[in-house]
């Protein structure tokens, strides 16, 4: 027996779920298919959203021949297989329509073999991809190809799928009654994290589960809990969606909102990622925090070492300290800002040469060469401060620190006023 998510995929996009933003009343997709002109795509987003389903309906649409292929165990002979049969085609069919399952793992030779058929219109392709396609697909692939984003379904959406599945599980097992209360078909639906093929493959888990020779099926929540447990949750740690927790954990610490961030988290920790937390808890330390408070970076590393030290699941105590610490705590970006400044300087040439009091004058010759002369030592003038030249001369007036408003820089800039007035 196929599984239950093959026997419901949809025929249409009216039994589509989800993907509002593209599909349905003028919106985009809806348009591009409705036109039976279909361009070259790339459809990029998580598993189980509906890409595929989506590319057999644009191809049941059109009068070209379907191909599919997946780019993970397909070659350039295959390729050069589907590029020949177009020679082959008869009746109605003008060209083929190319899916292309996973196409981040065709190198660059492979997908450049697909742009001379691309460009002259005998191959139109849909190529799916669950990874960002502009850090992985070629661009001369991006330039021809519109790119359309699919999102995770949401739970709500996810449950009226849940429905037909049922009902045609009543008719997979004749004689028999399958429920689930509109509660449960909800937690299955929040258990599969926006998959919607993921959801269906909970539910038949769990009439299977169920299933006894001589009675009914009803799906309690306890089932779903023991069926789906910790590995329903969707991490990928070399993954898109793992970049962009990491990214939303840092800005929501950046934006003083420890209960975001506590969630942020909590999905990192989910994940098991604990060195990435780690690192990431030490940059937000310095570059967010920075020198509003300085002492920021050496409790982030007491937390960040007991965690270390103690691993999973105890390291979530410690790591969870720190984040409400840090993003507790007035923020500064300056430090950042003055090394990027700096940088941006050297390396586009503009540094000079170093004035000759503040070189190196401890070796034999250096006088000689008026190194270390007339360098005045601070330490020998009062407040440990005398004015003199450190910069280079093209760059003398060049300001690369200014300091943040908080309670810690507020001092600092005091102090050099005071010493420099």
């Amino acid at each position: 027996m196929k599984p239950l998510a093959d026997y419901i995929r949809p025929q249409s996009l009216d039994d589509v779920v989800g993907q509002k933003h593209i599909i349905g009343d003028n919106k985009p997709l809806s348009n591009i298919i409705s036109s039976g002109e279909v361009p070259n795509m790339i459809f990029y987003g998580p598993s189980g959203t509906g890409k595929t389903t989506i590319a057999n309906i644009c191809a049941s649409l059109t009068s070209k021949k379907l191909f599919k292929l997946n780019a993970t165990t397909a070659s350039l002979k295959d390729i050069r297989e589907v590029a020949a049969s177009i020679d082959d085609i008869e009746g109605r069919t003008t060209g083929v329509l190319l899916y292309l399952d996973e196409i981040q793992n065709f190198n660059k030779k492979q997908q450049q073999s697909l742009l001379e058929y691309i460009e002259n219109g005998s191959i139109t392709l849909i190529a799916s991809t669950t990874e960002n396609p502009y850090f992985y697909i070629y661009n001369a692939i991006l330039s021809r190809c519109t790119v359309v984003e699919f999102k995770p379904v949401e739970a709500d959406d996810i449950v009226p799928a849940l429905k037909r599945a049922l009902k045609i599980a009543h008719e997979l097992y004749p004689g028999r009654k399958i429920f689930a209360d509109d509660n449960v078909l909800l937690q299955i639906a929040n258990s599969a994290y926006g998959d919607v093929r993921k959801a269906i493959t909970i539910l038949e888990m769990c009439i299977k589960s169920s299933m006894s020779l001589d009675s009914d099926v009803t799906i309690y929540a306890d089932t779903v809990i023991a069926i789906t447990q910790k590995s329903s949750f969707a991490f990928d740690k070399d993954g898109d969606n793992h970049y962009d927790v990491l990214s939303a954990f840092q800005k929501s610490i950046r934006g003083s909102d420890p209960d975001a961030a506590i969630h942020y988290l909590a999905r990192l920790v989910e994940g098991g990622d604990l060195i990435s937390i780690c690192r990431r808890l030490l940059v937000i330390s310095a570059e967010d925090i920075g020198l509003a408070y300085p002492n920021a970076i050496a409790v982030t590393k007491a937390c960040v070492d007991s965690a270390m030290q103690l691993g999973f699941p105890e390291a979530r105590i410690p790591l969870a300290e720190a984040v409400i610490f840090l993003a507790g705590l007035p923020k500064s970006n300056s430090a950042i800002c003055a090394i990027d400044e700096a940088l941006a300087d050297v390396r586009s040439g503009n540094a000079g040469e170093i004035p000759p009091h503040i070189r190196d004058g401890h070796y034999s010759g250096a006088e000689k060469l008026g190194r270390a002369q007339g360098y005045k030592y601070p330490h020998s003038y009062p407040n440990s401060y005398v004015k003199q030249q450190y910069l280079p001369d093209n760059l003398i007036d060049r300001k690369y620190y200014n300091p943040g408003i908080n309670k810690m820089e507020d001092s600092i800039r005091a102090y050099l006023d005071k010493i420099k007035s």
